[in-house]
C-alpha cells in the first residue's frame, strides 16, 4: 500500500494505535489526540445553501470516542471570524474545570489562535456532546458527539448491539448564528425554525405540499433482526422534539451518563440538551423503509406543521420507499404526558457504571441536605434599557477576568458570592453574583419556571439527581413527593413551563461550574450562574494547577504570550512528551501496516 494511502486512513484508528502504544509503554491511564479546525463552511441542510460552523470541514463535528478514564487532548484551532470556547455537555472535568470551556473559567480563543484541551474523563460512561459556548455559535453548528465506554472490566447492563448509531436532533434557521443573535438582542420573536435537522440534514419528502424537493436527508442502513444502540442528543436552540422510530420500540438505557432501568417507549421527548440512548431492534417484516421522526413539542402554531424533522430507517431487504402519513406525535393538549414521561425514568440502582460498585450505592436519599436554593426564572424583561432574562431576579454578566482567573489571582472585585438562595423583593438587575457552594456539602436546588415555555437548565461538573417535578410553585411540603431512592442522575433536566422540578447535588468537584440554561435564547441574555466550590483544605488530590497554555484576558491582559511562545499541551506533560516521538511513530506505522496485511 503506497504511503499516502497509509496517511489517508482514519485518524481515529491511528489515534486509537498511539493509545494502544501508550498504554503498554507507560503505566497509568491512556492518552487520545485529536486535532480540530473549527471553520465556516458552506452547506445546505434545508436546500438553501448557508454558512455553518464546521469541525474539521465535518458538519455535525466528529464524535469523540473514549473509554472511561482515558485523558483526552484536543487541539482546536479557531479559524472563526469571532472568538471561540468549546464546551463539553455532561463532561464532569473532576477537579479541573480550568477545562470547561465557558467564560467563567476560560478566556476565550481569539480568532486565528489555537488552544489545547486536556482531561481526563475520570469515572464516567454514555452519552454525550461537544458545542460552542459563546455568542450563540450553537445555532450554527459547531457541535459533535462524545461517547464513552465501560472499561473490559465492568459489565454493561444489556447484550452488546449490533452497532451503534448517533443522531443529533436541532430546530434550524436559515439565518446565520450572528443574525439570530441580534434578533434576541431587540427581543424579536425567533418563530417556527425553517426546519428540524437530523445530523445536519433537513427532512425526507414525506409529503410533497410540506418539503421541497431535492433536501439531502438522513439514511440509517440497518440489517434485519439486530440490534443497536441509537444516541440521541437534542443540540437544537430552544424546541423540545418528541423522538420516534415507525413501528418500532425505544428501550431506554441510557441517559447523560447514567444506566437506567430499562423500559419500552413509543416514543420520547427530548428536550435542549438532552441525550438519550435506546436499544432499537430490527424486528419488522421491511414491507418498506420506515420514518425516524422528530417533531416540535409544546407549540400551537400552524406555522411548526411543516417543521418535522425526518430521517429514513432503511433495512437491507426493504421493499420499497417510506410513504404515507407520519406516526402520530403525543397530544399536546395533554400537559401530564410529558411529565410523567420524564417521572418514569428512573436510575438502574444495581448496575454497575464506571466502577464495579452498584449505581445505587451512593444511597442520596440518605444525606442531609446542607443548603437549599429556589432559582426563579422569568420571561425577558428591560433592565436598564436592555432586553435580559434572571434567575431570582439577577441577570448574570461576564467580566472581561473569567472568574477562575480572578480567584486563581485573588484579584477583588470581580464577582460576589451573595447570589439569593430565593426570590429578593427588588428590582431586576445585572450583575455577576455567584453561588457560594460549601465543599462537600449537599446543595437542594428548586428550579422554578415562571415562563411560558419549557426550559432545560444544565449543571457543568455534576451529574444531580432529579428528585421531583410537578405543576404550581414549590413548597416546604413538595418533598413529601419526592423520588429519594433511584432518581435518574444526570446533568440536564427539563422544567415546564408554570411548573418546578427539584435536584440534589453532592458538591464533591472543586472549581467554578456553570448553571445554564441550555435554551440559547434565554442564556444569552443572562439566564445563568456560577457555582463556586473550594475545598479548604489545599492537597495534591484537589483541583489541577493553572494549565500552562493559559489565555489570559481582561485584567490579568498582560501576562499573555504571543502565539508563538505558548505551550501546546495544557496541564502535566503527556506521556509522549517523555519519549522519541520518531520512535513512536515508526511503532505506530509497523502496528497499522501489520493490521492492514
Amino acid at each position: 500500500m503506497p504511503s499516502s494511502s497509509l496517511l489517508s486512513i482514519s485518524g481515529c484508528f491511528f489515534c486509537s494505535v498511539l493509545s494502544l502504544f501508550t498504554a503498554v509503554a507507560f503505566a497509568g491511564d491512556p492518552y487520545i489526540f485529536y486535532d480540530w479546525t473549527v471553520s465556516y463552511i458552506a452547506a445546505s441542510p434545508l436546500g438553501v445553501k448557508q454558512q455553518v460552523i464546521g469541525i474539521e470541514g465535518q458538519f455535525p463535528g466528529p464524535i469523540l470516542n473514549v473509554t472511561t478514564n482515558w485523558n483526552v487532548v484536543v487541539n482546536v484551532k479557531n479559524k472563526l471570524d469571532e472568538p471561540l470556547l468549546l464546551t463539553w455537555n455532561g463532561i464532569q472535568q473532576r477537579k479541573n474545570s480550568w477545562q470547561d470551556g465557558v467564560l467563567g473559567t476560560n478566556c476565550p480563543i481569539p480568532a486565528g489562535w489555537n488552544w489545547t484541551y486536556q482531561f481526563q474523563v475520570k469515572d464516567q460512561i454514555g452519552s454525550f456532546f461537544y458545542f460552542p459556548s459563546l455568542s450563540f455559535q450553537r445555532a450554527g453548528g459547531g457541535y459533535g458527539g462524545i461517547i464513552i465506554n465501560n472499561r473490559d472490566v465492568i459489565p454493561v447492563p444489556f447484550g452488546t448491539p449490533d452497532g451503534d448509531i448517533t443522531l443529533f436532533i436541532s430546530d434550524w434557521y436559515t439565518k446565520s448564528h450572528k443574525d439570530l443573535r441580534k434578533h434576541i438582542e431587540k427581543e424579536i420573536d425567533l418563530g417556527a425554525p425553517d426546519g428540524i435537522l437530523f445530523n445536519g440534514l433537513g427532512p425526507y419528502r414525506y409529503d410533497d405540499a410540506l418539503v421541497p424537493n431535492g433536501i439531502p436527508y438522513e439514511m440509517i442502513n440497518v440489517e434485519p433482526g439486530k440490534t443497536y444502540r441509537f444516541r440521541v442528543h437534542n443540540v437544537g436552540i430552544s424546541t423540545s422534539l418528541n423522538f420516534r422510530i415507525q413501528n418500532h420500540n425505544l428501550l431506554l438505557v441510557e441517559t447523560e451518563g447514567s444506566y437506567t432501568v430499562q423500559q419500552n417507549y413509543a416514543n420520547m421527548d427530548i428536550h435542549v440538551g438532552q441525550s438519550y440512548s435506546f436499544l432499537v431492534t430490527m424486528d419488522q417484516n421491511a414491507t418498506s423503509d420506515y420514518y425516524v421522526v422528530a417533531s416540535p413539542r409544546f407549540v400551537n402554531s400552524s406555522a411548526w406543521a411543516r417543521t418535522a424533522g425526518v430521517a429514513i430507517l432503511h433495512y437491507s431487504n426493504s421493499q420499497g420507499p417510506a410513504s404515507g402519513p407520519l406516526p402520530d406525535p403525543p397530544n399536546d393538549a395533554d400537559p401530564f404526558f410529558s411529565m410523567n414521561q420524564a417521572r418514569s425514568i428512573r436510575w438502574n440502582v444495581s448496575a454497575s457504571a464506571a466502577r464495579p460498585n452498584p449505581q445505587g450505592s451512593f444511597k442520596y436519599g440518605d444525606i442531609t441536605v446542607t443548603e437549599v436554593y429556589v432559582i426563579l426564572n422569568r420571561p425577558a424583561e428591560l433592565i436598564d434599557g436592555n432586553w435580559r432574562t434572571t434567575l431570582n431576579g439577577i441577570s448574570y454578566l461576564a467580566p472581561s477576568t473569567p472568574l477562575k482567573l480572578a480567584q486563581q489571582f485573588d484579584i477583588p472585585g470581580i464577582y460576589k458570592l451573595d447570589f439569593p438562595n430565593r426570590l429578593m423583593s427588588r428590582p431586576a438587575k445585572v450583575d455577576t453574583s455567584i453561588i457560594n457552594g460549601t465543599y462537600k456539602g449537599f446543595i437542594e436546588i428548586i428550579l422554578q419556571n415562571n415562563d411560558t415555555s419549557v426550559q432545560s437548565y444544565h449543571l457543568d461538573g455534576y451529574a444531580f439527581f432529579i428528585v421531583g417535578m410537578d405543576y404550581g410553585v414549590w413548597t416546604e411540603n413538595s418533598r413529601g413527593t419526592y423520588n429519594k431512592w433511584d432518581g435518574v442522575a444526570r446533568s440536564t433536566t427539563q422544567v415546564f413551563p408554570g411548573a418546578w422540578t427539584a435536584v440534589l447535588v453532592y458538591l464533591d468537584n472543586d472549581g467554578i461550574w456553570n448553571l445554564r440554561t441550555q435554551n440559547l435564547n434565554s442564556w444569552y441574555l443572562g439566564q445563568e450562574v456560577y457555582l463556586s466550590v473550594v475545598n479548604p483544605e489545599i492537597t495534591e488530590k484537589s483541583e489541577m494547577p493553572l494549565p500552562e497554555n493559559t489565555i489570559y484576558c481582561g485584567l490579568l491582559s498582560q501576562l499573555q504570550k504571543d502565539q508563538s511562545q505558548r505551550v501546546k499541551f495544557s496541564g502535566a506533560p503527556s506521556p509522549l512528551a517523555k519519549v522519541n516521538r520518531t520512535f513512536v511513530i515508526a511503532f505506530a506505522v509497523a502496528l497499522l501496516a501489520a493490521f492492514i496485511r
